[in-house]
Formats: structure tokens, C-alpha cells, sequence
């Protein structure tokens, strides 16, 4: 399995933790390999060097994890923008069907009430029916559309519908391939597991060659970059967690149907 795909399984409290006792075990090893160093010969590392490296350490750590969360504030982004296009999009083809021939028209417009529903009940628990009831809809519309085209009306109300539509189904597959499969790599994700050992070692071969035992703020470091880890975590995961994206825009568009449904 991908590092990045185990990640995603994970519980993101699991995830604060495991982070916690990772890069706290890896400052006692650091100090652990210090004390060793010292105990086998009698003069200390020059603290000038190593305490050079712990911050270049410290820094390419923040780099890749301003980096990481770059990545995942992006597709955060790209989702909320998703998610108001396609708010767009089914209110303008609602509007749109009011055009139409009775027959077809009321039975779209329907079927778009439906399909909001829908898209507004979808969770982690359910979000493959919930995919599937969306797309047997889109089937249903487009069935409409095929009765639509046979009626004797004007071309371009039909033209014009029927763009709309195709841009409803297409954001569809666009929401479904961003939430579903853009998330962060596993090898990035592997690069920053790596560079916070790295890095807690570092740190804890410092503190045992300044003589310290333990270095009392390491659960604060700890939880620092713990955090920030599952915030980035938290961001990449769209059905869950406390940084979710608002689907209020899809609400509204409910609302607007249910004030103007026959």
C-alpha cells in the first residue's frame, strides 16, 4: 500500500499522536547517541558546527512542511471553488428548464431537486451510493434531453440547456476526481515523516552534547510540529475532519428551488 494511502486510513487523532511519539522518541534517541559519543571519549563536539546543523535541519523541515501545506491549501481551494460552480451550474439549468416543454421541463426540474438533495446528504459513510444516485440521476436527465430534442421549440433555449447540463455532469466528475484522488503523495509524505526524525535527532544529539539528560521543552516542539502535520492532514481529507468545505452555495441553490418549485 502507498504511504500516502495509509496515511488517509489513518484517524487524524491517530495521526496527531503517532506524530507526538515519533519525534519525541527521536529527540531521546538523539540524546541517547550523545550520551553514547560522550561516555566513549573525553572531549565534546564543537557546539558551533552541530548546533549549524540542527538549524539547517529545523529549516529544510519548515521548508517541506510550508510546501505540504501548500499543496493541500491548493486542492482546499480548488474544492470550495468546485463546489460554488456547481452550485452555478444547477441553478442556471433549473432556471433554464423552466423553458422547456411542460412535459420534460417539470419532470427536469424534478430531478434537479432530487439531485441537490443529494449532493447536500453526502457523507464518508455513504459517498459511494451517494455517487451512484447522482449519476443514475444524470442518466435520467439526459433521457430528457433526448425527448427534449425531438420537441419542435427554439434551438438556442435547447442549445442553451443543454450546455448547461453538460456543465452540471462535467463538475460532477470534476468534484469527484479532486476530493477522490488529488491528495498529497505518499512519497511527500514519506519525505516529511523522514526529515522529522531527521530533524528530532538532531535536535537531541545537541541537547546531549550541551550535557542535558532531556531537554524539557521537547513535548512542546513535539506537539508544534505535530500540529501543524495534522492540519495538513486535516486540509487533504475532504469528507472529514474540522477543515471541511462549506457546501452553503448548494443550500442556497435548494432553497431557491424549493421557493420556486410548481
Amino acid at each position: 500500500m502507498d504511504f500516502g494511502e495509509w496515511i488517509s486510513k489513518v484517524p487524524l487523532w491517530a495521526i496527531f499522536v503517532l506524530t507526538m511519539a515519533i519525534c519525541i522518541g527521536a529527540v531521546e534517541a538523539g540524546a541517547a547517541l550523545a550520551a553514547g559519543a560522550l561516555h566513549r571519549k573525553s572531549e565534546k563536539e564543537p557546539e558551533g558546527p552541530v548546533g549549524s546543523l540542527v538549524g539547517a535541519m529545523l529549516g529544510l523541515l519548515a521548508f517541506i512542511l510550508a510546501f505540504t501545506f501548500g499543496m493541500a491549501a491548493s486542492r482546499f481551494d480548488n474544492r470550495k471553488q468546485l463546489v460554488l460552480d456547481e452550485a452555478n451550474a444547477i441553478g442556471t439549468t433549473y432556471l433554464r428548464a423552466a423553458l422547456l416543454p411542460p412535459a420534460e421541463g417539470l419532470e427536469i426540474r424534478r430531478l434537479l431537486r432530487e439531485y441537490t438533495d443529494g449532493r447536500l446528504k453526502v457523507s464518508k459513510e455513504n459517498l459511494n451510493d451517494s455517487l451512484k444516485k447522482s449519476e443514475a440521476i444524470h442518466g435520467q436527465l439526459w433521457s430528457q434531453v433526448k425527448l427534449v430534442a425531438r420537441e419542435d421549440m427554439d434551438p438556442e433555449i435547447r442549445s442553451l440547456f443543454i450546455v448547461s447540463l453538460n456543465e452540471l455532469i462535467d463538475l460532477h466528475q470534476s468534484r469527484r476526481t479532486v476530493g477522490l484522488q488529488y491528495h498529497i503523495p505518499g512519497t511527500v509524505w514519506l519525505a516529511v515523516y523522514l526529515l522529522s526524525v531527521l530533524s528530532m535527532l538532531a535536535v537531541g544529539y545537541q541537547v546531549g552534547m550541551s550535557g542535558l539528560r532531556r531537554l524539557r521543552g521537547t513535548p512542546v516542539l513535539a506537539a508544534s510540529f505535530s500540529l501543524v502535520i495534522l492540519m495538513i492532514a486535516d486540509i487533504d481529507r475532504p469528507a472529514e475532519g474540522l477543515l471541511t468545505v462549506s457546501q452553503q452555495p448548494i443550500a442556497d441553490v435548494q432553497q431557491m428551488m424549493l421557493a420556486d418549485s410548481p
